[in-house]
């Protein structure tokens, strides 16, 4: 079974991982012991999302299980802080555990020099340069979602993109299912749902 955990924490986008956690479930429908996803807030305690949602979280940070993968959602708060799971992540990475960063938490791995010498990308170059930390300019790419096999990051605006590039990552599902889902989200014709069903 594959175990990811999704970091909360106050402010955190509501529309950043909503397709993550709905298709992660998804797998779990057909084979219950596809995954198993551990909600984590810094402390164990409840957190309320940027939509006025109230989150109780399964376990604090010091209380996580062996990760197959991290989730990091944005937040209004990345800018500095979350230590804890900044350094979970890098501990993650160094052992070649996926960690993935949409919107605000991209800036969160700029801090940490996550992204120094790796491919990425965040909701623009300009956003991460206000990270004093951050050295990796160079590495930039102007994409919705970018994975180097380890980190995968996107901005606010690509939550779909976000959770294709996990789904792959993890295996959730066959190529065929991901690419269906995919294609089903982004465009809405009735043949990716029918390819989708069909799978």
């Amino acid at each position: 079974m594959t175990t990811i955990a999704l970091y909360a924490t106050d402010t955190m986008a509501d529309w950043e991982y909503g397709y993550l956690t709905a298709g992660l479930a998804m797998a779990r429908e057909q084979d219950p012991e596809a995954n198993r996803l551990i909600v984590a807030s810094e402390t164990g305690e409840a957190v309320t999302t940027m939509g006025g949602l109230r989150i109780t979280p399964d376990v604090g940070l010091a209380d996580l299980p062996t990760l197959d993968a991290l989730i990091l959602p944005g937040a209004g708060s990345w800018e500095s802080g979350h230590d804890t799971v900044l350094k979970l992540a890098a501990e993650l990475v160094a052992a070649g555990t996926p960690v993935a960063a949409i919107c605000g938490a991209t800036y969160g791995l700029a801090r940490t020099g996550l992204l120094d010498d790796r491919p990425h990308t965040s909701n623009a170059a300009e956003f991460l340069t206000q990270a004093a930390e951050y050295r990796g300019s160079e590495h930039y790419r102007d994409d919705k979602a970018v994975s180097d096999g380890t980190v995968i990051t996107a901005g606010a605006t690509a939550p779909i993109e976000f959770a294709k590039l996990v789904f792959e990552r993890l295996n959730v599902f066959p190529q065929p299912v991901v690419d269906a889902w995919y294609g089903l989200y982004t465009t809405g014709e009735r043949k990716y749902y029918d390819q989708l069903a069909g799978a």
